[in-house]
């Protein structure tokens, strides 16, 4: 009796830990403290950027390891942190107002690696330092704002169904809407039943009541908490963080984890920000002055995106407070990013009766957005607010429009999408407010590495001693499969780009006592049928086929349990839950078909073998 795989076996199982031991090479190569720099406001990057860069570093006294150029991004990677940051503060004296400058901790993975699509894990707070929030959503706040729309929407369909009524006001969660008579009221109540399918109706003597079901309630909770989570998430992007944690905790909480970030005050201020729109008219009356103390009066004097002076009028048609909806997509005519905007009933008016009036006329859209910088004066942080305003679009009015209707004039797809985002939160979306804030140094999070895999590498080698002692050459098999079940877990995570916390480590030491349990599981099983007299070639045939029940049952309740842990534990459980999930799975794998096919490469051809176990 022979103990071989079939060639195609020993081939797949080579290929599988071949693959293991290259994708997870990445998570042991470091990374470099980097800058980054990302296009704002019209700006390109291109290699042009990359000399002036490099220029500029040089006249500073610093040598970058590397310029990574991309669609995207400009990364300049340096030795230290030192280098890193006197970088980043000569960058933005220079790009400050032109390009987003962050501090970056970036991957150190070799080119070759990174052609073929190896990346490392990203890792948790713990782990790599950063900063923590917990942010409250202003509940009451999105309640009365959909009171105030659901108000206004009253009002226009009432006066669109011809219907007249005294007043709407709101009060105390409720809406009251007085007419002059009862037939009226009846006549509103309908009309009012057939559209507003949220509002709960009832009536008292010439004033109809209307307020909010509690689905309807629950749903504009809801809808705030998820489009703030939106919005953040889109948002952090510029502080070119690997991998942010954003995410619902409880009813009206959002916990924002941005390992790596460096730069606390940066992050703040990224959250902070907000954009919103003004339509004007374009002052065509007067010629455009170059100085703003020349403006006439009546009209005010901005800058488009290539820098050119625009006169335009004070009067503001239509600002973001009145926009209730904003979604990006392509115009039909030219395939251009634009931004399509829905205005609440007193926009949509205003709007309409603008447009109407001004037929052939140009219309300028002012794209505004507020930030909040912090500068180190005298040694203190000082936070100053900083308004950009640019004209992005000038459309000759063609036809009357109100609603709903378009902008261009953007950047292209990326901006479309932040700037509905932006606009979007703005009308929709509750305020938040930051009521937990803490930074992990990138020190802790070193030693948590540090005694984590001390941790492990320990464990490790108790159990590899302890294998040898006992069962010789096949302890020695255990101890290779051990190995390749780690890089197994690690290359999974990496491809999952997975995010790693001190946990999460937890979860890979305990896998490799369930992984080399198995091991002994079938090694007991080949010593017992040596005792009985068994051939070795049998014996080894035996302790494999029969131990496999035992290991499938304790690897299943285990990976219940794994389960269970995923699905009601949070933050930190689920990451240990994973890994630990991860690990049975390959544990499973390497104990039962890698060892099998290095004993079989062992022992399989050789019938009279004594076994070393």
């Amino acid at each position: 009796m022979r103990n071989q795989f079939p060639l195609w076996k020993n081939i797949l199982i080579l290929l599988i830990l071949t693959l293991a031991t290259i994708y997870s090479l990445p998570n042991f190569f470091g990374e470099d403290p980097s800058v980054q720099l990302s296009p704002a406001r019209g700006s390109v990057l291109d290699q042009a950027l990359v000399t002036q860069s490099e220029k500029a570093l040089a006249e500073a006294g610093l040598k970058p390891k590397a310029f990574e150029l991309s669609e995207k991004r400009l990364l300049v990677r340096f030795a230290d942190t030192d280098a890193q940051l006197t970088a980043a503060d000569a960058l933005k004296a220079i790009y400050g107002d032109r390009y987003t400058v962050a501090l970056n901790l970036a991957p150190a993975t070799p080119g070759w690696l990174r052609k073929i699509g190896a990346a490392p894990m990203y890792l948790g707070l713990d782990l790599r330092g950063g900063v923590h929030f917990m942010m409250q959503v202003d509940m009451e706040a999105a309640i009365k704002q959909a009171e105030e729309r659901y108000a206004e929407d009253i009002r226009t369909l009432l006066r669109d169904s011809k219907i007249q009524y005294l007043s709407v006001d709101r009060d105390n969660h409720v809406i009251k809407v007085k007419f002059q008579d009862a037939a009226t009221l009846g006549q509103a109540e309908n009309t009012l039943k057939r559209e507003m399918r949220g509002l709960v109706f009832s009536e008292e003597s010439n004033t109809l009541t209307a307020r909010m079901t509690d689905a309807e309630v629950r749903e504009i909770r809801r809808l705030a908490v998820a489009q703030n989570v939106t919005t953040l998430r889109n948002r952090v992007n510029e502080l070119g963080v690997a991998e942010p944690v954003i995410q619902q905790q409880g009813e009206d909480r959002i916990v924002v984890q941005l390992p790596g970030v460096q730069d606390t005050a940066r992050a703040k201020e990224i959250l902070g920000a907000t954009a919103t729109l003004e339509f004007r008219m374009v002052d065509t009356e007067h010629p455009t002055p170059t100085d703003e103390t020349k403006t006439p009066i009546g009209s005010k004097l901005y800058k488009d995106r290539q820098g050119k002076p625009v006169l335009l009028q004070r009067k503001i048609i239509v600002t973001g407070n009145q926009i209730i909806d904003a979604s990006s997509g392509l115009e039909q005519q030219s395939g251009s990013a634009a931004v399509f905007i829905t205005l609440n009933g007193p926009g949509a008016r205003k709007m309409a009766d603008t447009t109407k009036e001004n037929i052939n006329k140009p219309m300028a859209v002012v794209y505004i957005e507020n930030k909040n910088e912090t500068r180190e004066i005298g040694g203190q942080k000082v936070t100053t607010k900083k308004t950009v305003e640019e004209v992005i679009n000038i459309a000759t009015i063609r036809d009357r429009f109100s609603k709903r209707f378009q902008i261009s004039g953007l950047d292209g797809t990326d901006e479309a999408r932040n700037l509905a985002l932006l606009l979007r939160s703005g009308a929709l979306a509750a305020p938040v407010d930051i009521v937990e804030e803490r930074t992990v140094g990138p020190s802790l999070g070193k030693e948590n590495i540090r005694q984590g895999w001390r941790s492990f590498i320990i464990g490790f080698c108790l159990v590899a001693l302890v294998m040898l002692f006992h069962y010789k050459v096949f302890g020695v098999v255990a101890n290779l499969t051990l190995l390749f079940n780690v890089a197994l877990i690690l290359a999974i995570l990496s491809a999952m780009q997975a995010t790693l916390t001190l946990p999460g480590i937890a979860g890979i030491t305990l896998t490799v006592g369930m992984a080399v349990d198995a091991n002994v599981l079938i090694y007991e099983r080949i010593k017992e049928e040596l005792r009985n007299g068994t051939s070795p070639q049998s014996a080894i045939y035996a302790g494999f086929d029969r131990a496999f029940a035992t290991i499938w049952d304790s690897h299943v309740t285990n990976l219940i349990a794994a389960i269970m842990l995923f699905g009601i534990g949070s933050g930190p459980v689920k990451g240990f839950a994973v890994t630990l999930t991860i690990g049975i799975i390959t544990s499973l794998f390497t104990a039962v078909s890698c060892t099998r096919m290095m004993v079989n490469f062992i022992y399989g051809q050789r019938r009279g073998a004594k076994l070393w176990i």
